[in-house]
């Protein structure tokens, strides 16, 4: 096999039709079909409910809290608003930093944007009038500097008992994935949330948990399948497409992740299978055990450590066990005082990678040429053109508001 810098985009693309595409969820989340691959490669159809069913005996669930904000913004230029419209999109906190910090904050607060039309914002401050809780608000952007190829913003308002959360909750709009080529919708605001969401911080839904119902993951504890919780803010990278030829030449982007000590210690010692709840669950999971080996070769006292993308391939890597991985992590949460890990990670998962905290996934069916399609080939292998094709075949729905699978990881990558 090459290397997996070495990989060309060109080997993960299938032809979506554009109908196959779900605009909308189902009306119950937990009515979607369902594709099952056990661990020796069989298939087979489902409906998403039957999980409780299908999952290992006394298996560990660990789904993404993460709650997706209003992240667009719309203004309008003038002093009446009816100039041209300036669209702010949201991508990650620059000041505060620290995201349920900015949230709180009832003080200018500053973040990395992407601003659509932005040759008609040369000058000047936007505006607008906002409701929040019965008071009437004026929310202000400036854009103060440049970080890459998004701009800072600084937003202020003027009444000092409302937060940025509130603010942004009524002046913006839930940003669905952009290939979807429709509006938001009133909809969108509960249909685009997990039911377990409640960590502000993200750009996009961690849309595997779309299916679960409060009444499913009961059923799921009744059947001794315990559920944990972790911490991954997506950003609007998760949607950006390889544009070159091999993954070495792909940039990945940084995401915030955030796990509890408790959950660390616990997966130290299980031998209980874990299923991951989603891409961003498993690349949290993954992350934790890399950022383990980073930080027993960088000793970087209390900063927050940040994943770089090739570190997991690299040949200095000390390949260490899950269990000497997270005991690094409790040492580094002992130094800081925390109960909390925090760090941010560029991992890249693709087709040559050693999956060392997971059993299986619950994922979605992800777009041609993505990083998510490569996470999931290092699962399953080749076996993922099989799938695709059968889901193809047998009218699956795909992408955010799509259908699910299964995947169990392979028999011989379990030993």
């Amino acid at each position: 096999m090459n290397k997996p810098a070495d990989i060309s985009i060109e080997e993960y693309d299938y032809a979506l039709p554009q109908e196959r595409i779900a605009l909308h969820p189902l009306a119950e989340r937990d009515s979607c079909k369902l594709l099952y691959r056990d661990a020796s490669g069989r298939m087979s159809d489902h409906i998403f409910r039957d999980i409780t069913d299908l999952l290992p005996s006394g298996s560990i669930l660990v789904y993404n809290n993460t709650r997706v904000i209003n992240a667009r913004l719309r203004f309008r230029k003038g002093a009446a608003h009816d100039g041209a419209l300036i669209e702010i999109f949201c991508l990650e906190p620059v000041a505060p930093a620290d995201y349920a910090l900015n949230f709180a904050s009832t003080h200018p607060v500053r973040w990395k944007c992407f601003v659509g039309n932005s040759k008609k914002w040369k000058e000047g401050d936007l505006s607008m009038a906002v409701t929040v809780g019965g008071k009437s608000v004026v929310l202000s952007a400036a854009r103060v500097g440049r970080e890459g190829n998004a701009s800072v913003i600084e937003f202020f308002w003027n009444e000092d008992s409302v937060s940025f959360s509130e603010i942004i909750d009524a002046a913006g709009e839930i940003p669905i994935p952009p290939y979807l080529n429709r509006s938001t919708e009133d909809s969108d605001s509960d249909d685009y949330q997990t039911v377990f969401s409640h960590i502000e911080g993200s750009v996009a839904a961690p849309t595997a948990g779309l299916h679960f119902t409060p009444g499913l993951l009961d059923e799921c504890r009744s059947r001794g399948i315990d559920t944990r919780e972790v911490t991954l803010h997506v950003g609007a990278g998760t949607f950006q497409p390889v544009k070159t030829d091999t993954i070495g030449e792909h940039e990945m982007h940084s995401e915030f992740i955030s796990v509890y000590r408790d959950l660390i210690a616990e997966l130290a010692d299980t031998d209980r299978p874990v299923i991951a709840v989603g891409t961003t669950s498993v690349r949290t999971l993954e992350s934790l055990y890399q950022l383990g080996c980073y930080l027993s070769q960088h000793d970087g006292g209390k900063e927050i450590p940040e994943l770089p993308q090739w570190y997991s391939y690299s040949d200095s890597h000390p390949h260490l066990t899950r269990r000497e991985a997270m005991a690094v992590i409790m040492k580094y949460l002992e130094t800081t005082g925390s109960d909390t890990f925090v760090a941010t990670t560029r991992l890249i998962i693709a087709p040559g990678y050693t999956y060392r905290m997971i059993d299986g996934m619950i994922t979605n069916f992800h777009q041609p040429r993505s990083t998510l399609l490569l996470l999931v080939s290092a699962l399953i292998g080749e076996s993922w053109r099989e799938a695709y094709a059968r889901a193809l075949e047998a009218d699956y729905r795909f992408l955010s508001y799509g259908d699910a699978c299964l995947f169990m990881k392979s028999q011989a990558d379990a030993l």
